[in-house]
């Protein structure tokens, strides 16, 4: 192998390695279904919470 191309393919070895991560942390945490489901269960509780404090201060 020629030296440019060694020098080559370092860099383009870095430069691969640095997308993937920087693509990496753009994604998303995955929340599981139960996960989901007990934090759709807690913002209706909240909504409900708030619904009823203003009902009684009427």
């Amino acid at each position: 192998m020629s030296r440019k191309k060694k020098v080559k393919d370092a860099i383009l070895k870095k430069h691969r390695k640095n997308q993937t991560k920087q693509s990496r942390a753009n994604k998303p945490k995955y929340i599981s279904k139960a996960d989901r489901e007990k934090m759709e269960l807690e913002a209706e509780q909240a909504s409900d919470n708030l619904m009823d404090s203003a009902t009684s201060e009427e």
